[in-house]
């Protein structure tokens, strides 16, 4: 991994974050508007993209850029960032410290970089390909747990089929008396199965700019990260389960039963 983009990454979700925090700390409750049926977007996540999309055209004016409030920008070169300048928009407006900056890098399509800031828990998880996965500084990796008490995750998107899926699948783990719950961010809920919080997060409908960076932090933390159909998970994935491999297929026998 090219230092300089790990730097630059590093520094963007920082920078982002502290305004994020600020924002946070200053307003009560942030007003919102409706970008779509299911979400809402503030003022303070058009903030953070800014800044970061300013660093990254600043020093790699060539490269690509998806981002969930701008979209995509083609680049010249074979990276790719992957931005959500702020993942947990809901938790953020509702004053729960529950949310995140998630920056990826992708080079040729594969994640080689993942970063995710949480500032006011004062967290920083950081993974580079085949260098393992810290939460600052320190080296995490996902449960041993197996059996007893397992904490599964699940998230959705904005569609309304997804979200049908992810409520029949809470329905099914609780009703199997486990621990089953939403906390609200995608990236944290990646970052607390790679450092052995949790043991497993599903995600119908997931879009690569929620979750690039968690996929490689749990995987550089000895996780595995599927579709739902078992397949390893890649950017044109549309599903994703991330798991601490141990109740991996277990989790997708819940998934896939009729």
């Amino acid at each position: 991994m090219d230092k300089e983009i790990h730097d630059l990454a590093v520094r963007a979700a920082r920078k982002a974050g502290e305004k994020l925090l600020y924002d946070y700390k200053t307003f009560r409750r942030q007003s919102a508007d409706l970008k779509s049926e299911h979400e809402i977007i503030t003022a303070s996540d058009l903030a953070s993209e800014k800044i970061i999309l300013e660093e990254i055209k600043k020093i790699f004016p060539e490269h690509g850029i998806l981002s969930e409030e701008a979209g995509r920008k083609p680049g010249q070169g074979e990276y790719l960032w992957i931005v959500d300048p702020l993942d947990g928009t809901t938790n953020f407006s509702m004053h729960n410290p529950l949310w995140a900056v998630s920056i990826g890098v992708a080079k040729m399509n594969k994640i080689v970089l993942g970063v995710i800031y949480a500032p006011y828990l004062g967290e920083i998880f950081i993974a580079e390909e085949g260098r393992g996965a810290t939460c600052n500084g320190e080296k995490i990796k996902v449960s041993d747990i197996t059996q007893g008490k397992v904490i599964n995750a699940f998230c959705h998107c904005s569609d309304s089929r997804e979200i049908r899926k992810a409520i029949k699948y809470f329905s099914r783990q609780k009703m199997d008396n486990l621990d089953c719950r939403q906390i609200g961010s995608a990236s944290i809920e990646l970052s607390y199965v790679a450092s052995g919080r949790i043991e497993s997060i599903m995600i119908p409908g997931a879009n690569s700019w929620d979750v690039a960076a968690g996929v490689l932090i749990v995987r550089e933390a000895g996780g595995k990260v599927t579709d739902f159909q078992g397949k390893k998970w890649n950017l044109k994935s549309r599903d994703i389960l991330a798991s601490n491999g141990k109740v991996h297929d277990d989790i997708l026998k819940v998934i896939n039963k009729n």
